[in-house]
């Protein structure tokens, strides 16, 4: 049996193919939850507490929590204190960003969960003009979408 304190993921039999994809190699924290949450704060510039994306986008927070619900959203829990939070690049300012429920099912089908769909979206790529949430923000959902099902196979 493996220790969590020494398992690499990665090479792990029973990680998923989504961590397997990001290649992350951190073990579960003490509190079960990967180190991917770490990451994805400082990867995403700047985060909203789902009172601000609510002000932002006017609308009352139990419609913003039914946009997390129905997938138009992603939220990961960050900070100190641990909070739901959304990346501000998925706002527009129309609303939420359209392209993104899209990829992030395309995502999810390859395995992904929310934090790894979130740090995928802000990783750079070097394939695209910066990162895949700045490529569909542009209006290239496309080449962002072959990528992510290209991580399926």
């Amino acid at each position: 049996m493996v220790s969590t304190s020494t398992a690499n993921l990665t090479h792990s039999r029973t990680a998923s193919p989504a961590i397997r994809a990001l290649g992350v190699s951190a073990a579960p924290s003490a509190c079960g939850r990967l180190d991917v949450v770490t990451e994805i704060e400082n990867l995403v510039p700047e985060w909203l507490p789902l009172p601000d994306a609510a002000e932002r986008l006017g609308l009352d927070i139990v419609r913003v929590r039914r946009l997390l619900e129905d997938g138009e959203l992603l939220a990961s829990r960050v900070g100190e204190r641990n909070i739901l939070k959304i990346p501000a690049a998925f706002l527009t300012d129309e609303g939420v960003l359209p392209s993104l429920k899209g990829t992030a099912v395309v995502l999810s089908d390859a395995g992904f969960g929310n934090d790894e769909i979130i740090r995928w979206l802000f990783t750079p790529d070097e394939s695209l003009p910066g990162t895949p949430i700045d490529a569909l923000r542009a209006g290239h959902k496309t080449e962002v979408r072959r990528r992510a099902q290209a991580l399926a196979f």
